[in-house]
């Protein structure tokens, strides 16, 4: 093999039987390694039978889901720390996409190694392709696609929770514009025996990546139905035999000596704004939280928390 032996490189490895030979360092081997199932074609938002599937969902007849406006359909969730977290929370997830040239650190093998577990596809992508996902360029080499939450009707949220054994238990969320803030609201409702959320269609944060992860998960066993017309919605749950029950500094009525065992609606407006005129005039009674003097006013989630913790407390006794 004298042709091989003067090649530049060539390397004698010990009990070759063919002698010197040149080593491919590994990278035939790398390149036969799977990368985990590719997304169904109407999963990748590039792709014609995407925007044909969103179109079928849209006109298929009996379909009892509401809509929010999505910009892009999936999501992606950007940043090493930021996609590990969501794959921990087990956010639901269709794609993990890895820069070929990115730096295989720990949080990059933990998220392969998760995604690979959870039987999420493991794509390789450039970073021209990732600049795409990130806008800002921030993505570390590497991104995580989200699918487009689904919602559910708030007809068919009371219905559920009627149905259910316990007396329903829901959250409204009025001007709530965090995602931070709906992910911790949707985490105490599930913690707390709640049936589901309900938010406006308009002016309100949705289930992005970031909400999913502050759930911790919850948001995968917990509906969240969006309302066209947030007042509208309340005043039809109230005919159904709910108590629509506003959180408020300056309520009525202390969180002490109300009686939360029934069919009840907690309404929870922003930390600035508060409930919406309408919204106010529409429950039937406006709660206030009894707090030290030093402090002016709790944070939507903590208040919200605090409700359901209290409220689940009273319909243990009650057993």
């Amino acid at each position: 093999m004298a042709g091989n032996s003067q090649r530049r490189g060539a390397v004698r490895k010990s009990g070759s039987k063919k002698g010197q030979t040149v080593g491919s360092g590994g990278q035939r081997r790398r390149g036969l390694e799977g990368r985990g199932a590719t997304p169904k074609a109407a999963d990748r938002v590039y792709h014609p039978a995407h925007k044909k599937s969103k179109e079928k969902a849209k006109s298929a007849p009996g379909a009892r889901r509401s809509h929010r406006k999505s910009e892009d359909g999936p999501e992606y969730v950007v940043g090493r720390n930021p996609v590990v977290e969501c794959l921990r929370a087990e956010v639901p997830a269709t794609a993990l996409y890895v820069m070929s040239t990115v730096g295989a650190d720990e949080r990059v093998k933990e998220a392969v190694h998760t995604a690979g577990d959870r039987g999420i596809a493991i794509l390789e992508a450039s970073r021209a392709e990732l600049d795409r996902m990130a806008p800002n360029g921030l993505h570390q080499g590497l991104a995580l696609q989200v699918p487009e939450y689904e919602y559910a009707h708030p007809d068919d949220l009371m219905a559920d929770a009627l149905a259910s054994p316990n007396p329903p238990l829901l959250v409204a969320l009025d001007n709530i514009t965090d995602p931070r803030n709906l992910g911790a609201v949707i985490r105490s409702v599930a913690a707390f025996g709640g049936h589901g959320v309900l938010i406006p269609q308009r002016r309100s944060a949705g289930m992005t990546a970031v909400a999913w992860r502050t759930s911790a998960g919850a948001a995968a066993r917990l509906p969240v139905a969006t309302a066209p017309n947030l007042t509208r919605t309340l005043v039809s749950w109230g005919k159904q035999g709910a108590q629509i029950v506003g959180l408020d500094a300056d309520g009525d009525v202390s969180l002490d000596d109300y009686d939360g065992t029934g069919p009840t609606v907690i309404v929870v407006g922003s930390e600035g704004k508060g409930l919406s005129r309408l919204v106010r005039e529409n429950c039937d009674s406006v709660l206030s939280i009894p707090i030290a003097g030093r402090v002016e006013s709790l944070n939507a989630s903590v208040a919200a928390g605090v409700v359901l913790a209290e409220f689940a407390r009273q319909r243990r006794t009650q057993k």
